[in-house]
């Protein structure tokens, strides 16, 4: 197994307000995070993610825990742990918009302590990766979201740092630019060599693209574990069934635990169903129903749909 490269250790932060008192956002975490993984953190809205998140790049001081990036304690040696971090922070907020792109890596890099030739085509080898070259003298202000996406992920990389932490980088993109996108998280593991933490609420990216997931509720690790365990712990048989035409209320009502819906005019139940004869059974009534089956499929579980069980196991309040 490969070395941990990032450890919380007893990890908590809470908020207190005059108001509210005591608020507890991370109780008590314990996490490693291996060298060269594509690691996706995730949680609903006020689950503790993004402070776990902003106490890993140092942005904000843990109430009681340690964290470690190389072995080098944040709390301790803040700025020697920093130089190991690559940050994209949620909304391009690391970027300068009336800088050109070319400009805004030789700052984050001057940032960084980078100089002269070294950082110059350090700059230009990240540009022309982001396919962002012939625009380098452009002033970021007039890119679009996803070239400004892009110019965030060359600062974060300019000093080359082993993790990269990316928070929701594909929030507000047209579909072209998330694929882009995707497309260079991926590369960023599998030819850079890096170390990736990625935080997003589009689950089937994470199901696409990372190695590992840990999934945060209510301040507290509720799952961590390679996606394809996490999967097949939860797979059991579902099938999707779609006939023409739309059922009454009564027909729909008989139907118990699968779920119906009404898609483009026509019906879909899909459900749970464990043995053959339930699915053949399922399907005769539909017969007697009189309507015209469509298809039949057996599906497999998704990342979003563990994700949502794991929440209501825990009381969550979803996405």
């Amino acid at each position: 197994m490969n070395t941990a490269f990032v450890q919380l250790r007893g990890l908590r932060k809470s908020y207190g307000t005059a108001r509210t008192g005591i608020v507890a956002a991370v109780q008590g975490i314990d996490l490693d995070i291996h060298a060269g993984q594509l690691f996706g953190f995730l949680g609903a809205n006020g689950a503790g993610k993004t402070t776990t998140i902003k106490m890993i790049c140092g942005l904000i001081r843990p109430t009681a825990g340690t964290v470690s990036v190389d072995g080098v304690d944040i709390g301790r040696r803040r700025g020697a742990a920093m130089q190991r971090v690559g940050a994209v922070l949620e909304g391009t907020r690391n970027i300068h918009w009336p800088l050109s792109a070319w400009d805004n890596l030789l700052y984050f890099g001057h940032l960084k302590g980078m100089f002269g030739h070294t950082l110059r085509a350090r700059a230009e080898r990240l540009l022309r990766m982001l396919e962002l070259w012939d625009r380098r003298d452009d002033l970021v202000g007039t890119f679009s979201r996803g070239m400004q996406q892009k110019v965030a992920i060359g600062c974060a990389l300019i000093a080359d740092p082993p993790l990269v932490m990316l928070d929701e980088p594909t929030l507000g993109l047209d579909v072209l630019a998330v694929v882009a996108v995707r497309r260079l998280i991926k590369a960023l593991v599998e030819d850079e060599g890096k170390t990736v933490i990625l935080t997003t609420h589009q689950l089937d990216m994470a199901e696409a693209l990372c190695d590992r997931v840990a999934i945060i509720n209510k301040g507290r690790i509720v799952t961590d574990q390679p996606v394809a365990s996490l999967l097949a712990l939860f797979r059991e048989k579902t099938y999707r069934i779609k006939v023409e035409g739309c059922l009454t209320e009564t027909a729909v009502a008989s139907f118990g635990d699968v779920n119906v819906a009404t898609v483009n005019g026509d019906t879909v139940l899909h459900g749970p169903i464990d043995q053959a004869e339930d699915l053949y059974d399922l399907v005769a009534r539909l017969r007697v129903l009189g309507v015209r089956l469509l298809s039949v499929q057996e599906t497999e579980p998704s990342l979003e749909d563990v994700f949502l069980q794991l929440l209501v196991a825990g009381d969550g309040e979803g996405v």
